[in-house]
């Protein structure tokens, strides 16, 4: 894999919003499902949201920038080691084709559930941190199957399959409302993906043995979320906005009006006297918090006034004590 950089076409200092502007470019060009007659998009697709996901980890970036990472995630000559990559970087003990650790699209996953130096450790040393030892050190090799990258016996453990990264479309209110979403793998197999609390655009969920086959078992699966814009409702920060269109006879007397949310049509009370600009609060219509609360819905009215009613017309031409009043004196004007 290319540069991550050289790969999305984006200086090393770009911010998060240019990165994220040069994958959604790229991805919308190369998607498979617009792309099922060229197996060399898909390749292309996979190295740019590989890329993308390097990229828009803060952690992982700095890690690749200062050279402690290469362009898949993986550590570069993890314990002074050298080989494996040009340049010295790499695994001590081969990648996903050779045995030893798994070097997939996503490579080591310090965050996000992946691997961390103690996993690692545990797997070269035949898990050292488990029963008998002490302080967090570093057992024998095991001899038992399974320990460490060696089976029984000394033997090398079979590769597990190369990871899989999928991207997932989940529209406004379902994302509002966590409503569960059906998802197709590449495999044929169909799931069913509950989304977490404070999910927004790129929350990731991991599933475990859903990536491709290998000869020690499967890959993983990694789905990045994406929140598709609303026709009428705009998300901001917890919170849910709309503008509501009322009539001039709603908002000067008052009314109760049929509001849409995430979660269905509600009734809301416009009190008497309301201007354009207003905001009503409907507690609890908007998006989950991490802690299973949930934010509102703020409703802005707009006072929508005819422009073709003569009667209203005729009346406002006559209602003398309005004109002498002027709402904008506030602003010394």
């Amino acid at each position: 894999m290319a540069d991550p950089y050289t790969t999305l076409g984006v200086p090393r200092g770009a911010d998060e919003a240019a990165i994220k502007k040069a994958y959604r470019k790229l991805a919308k060009e190369l998607h498979p499902d617009r792309n099922k007659d060229n197996p060399k998009a898909a390749d292309r697709f996979a190295e740019v949201t590989n890329a993308y996901d390097l990229l828009s980890d803060k952690d992982k970036r700095a890690q690749f920038n200062r050279g402690e990472i290469d362009e898949n995630g993986n550590p570069k000559a993890p314990f002074g080691f050298g080989g494996g990559h040009p340049g010295g970087g790499g695994h001590p003990f081969g990648d996903g084709a050779t045995g030893g650790f798994r070097a997939g699209p996503g490579g080591f996953e310090f965050q996000g559930g992946g691997s961390d130096f103690g996993d690692i450790f545990d797997n070269l040393f035949g898990g050292g941190r488990g029963a008998g030892t002490t302080g967090g050190g570093f057992g024998g090799f095991g001899t038992g199957a399974g320990a460490g990258p060696f089976g029984a016996g000394g033997r090398q453990r079979a590769p597990r399959g190369a990871d899989v990264a999928y991207r997932l479309q989940v529209p406004f209110e379902d994302a509002a409302a966590l409503k569960p979403q059906r998802v197709t793998l590449a495999s044929g197999k169909t799931i069913e993906l509950k989304l977490p609390n404070g999910v927004e655009s790129g929350t990731q969920r991991r599933l475990a043995g859903q990536g491709e086959q290998g000869p020690g078992g499967a890959g993983d699966a990694t789905v990045t979320i994406e929140i598709a814009p609303h026709r009428f409702f705009t998300r901001d920060g917890d919170d849910i906005r709309l503008d509501l269109p009322v009539r001039l006879d709603e908002a000067l007397l008052g009314a109760k009006v049929k509001v849409p949310t995430v979660d269905g049509a509600v009734m809301l009370t416009v009190p008497a006297g309301s201007s354009s600009g207003k905001v009503l609060r409907l507690k609890g219509k908007g998006f989950h918090r991490q802690d299973g609360t949930r934010g509102d819905q703020l409703v802005t009215l707009l006072v929508d006034v005819p422009a073709d009613d003569a009667a209203l017309r005729g009346f406002v031409e006559s209602w003398e004590a309005e004109k002498a009043r002027n709402p904008r004196a506030s602003l010394g004007v």
